[in-house]
């Protein structure tokens, strides 16, 4: 992370001794830290809640919502609440679990215009109404969704996505946390294969 980020990051061996295994493991998996574990971590009860929340809306099993369809949520909704840091490292997520290289500049650009599935439209339709006008949410908004498959309770993860990563997108917006430059190329370009 930049030098000019608003809040000073702490030294990764300061953090609780939970923390800090979370975070290796995250830098074992996918090489580097992304900067949003370590600007978070100056207040552990609220990592610790945070990344919670996180991961039981980004990580369940249940539901009909795809790993790539969440993450598609939080890219599109945080292009319109302009965050730089979570589209990218969002983006770059989104990338890999659809295995569509392209598909993250579409939908943060304008999700109507994407390669992506009429039910993928009425879910993205419905998360900006959420992001942008949700005190006109109506029932016929929720009735769009239905006759899409989604249920209730996928109507209530969109919807918890998106104003989770509200938060977020704040947070990074005020403390004006960048991407790592990493995010910027995963899913785009095939991983380079082993010498042989």
């Amino acid at each position: 992370m930049p030098q000019k980020t608003r809040y000073p990051l702490p030294d990764l061996n300061t953090l609780p001794q939970d923390i800090q295994t979370r975070i290796l493991e995250v830098q074992e998996k996918s090489g580097f830290i992304p900067n949003v574990f370590l600007a978070l971590a100056r207040r552990p009860a609220e990592w610790r809640a945070f990344f919670a929340y996180h991961d039981a809306l980004m990580l369940k099993e249940t539901g009909s919502l795809t790993k790539g369809e969440r993450e598609m949520i939080v890219t599109a909704t945080s292009a319109a609440n302009h965050c730089l840091y979570c589209v990218v490292a969002h983006g770059a997520i989104l990338r890999i679990y659809e295995k569509k290289p392209l598909v993250a500049d579409q939908v943060s650009v304008n999700h109507r215009k994407a390669d992506i599935s009429p039910r993928q439209r009425a879910m993205l339709d419905f998360a900006m109404k959420v992001c942008l006008q949700s005190h006109e949410v109506e029932d016929a908004d929720l009735d769009a969704l239905h006759a899409h498959g989604f249920d209730d309770e996928d109507i209530w993860d969109i919807t918890a996505i998106t104003a989770f990563f509200g938060l977020s997108n704040r947070m990074a917006n005020v403390t004006s946390m960048l991407p790592n430059p990493e995010f910027y190329l995963l899913g785009r370009v095939p991983k380079a294969k082993p010498a042989a």
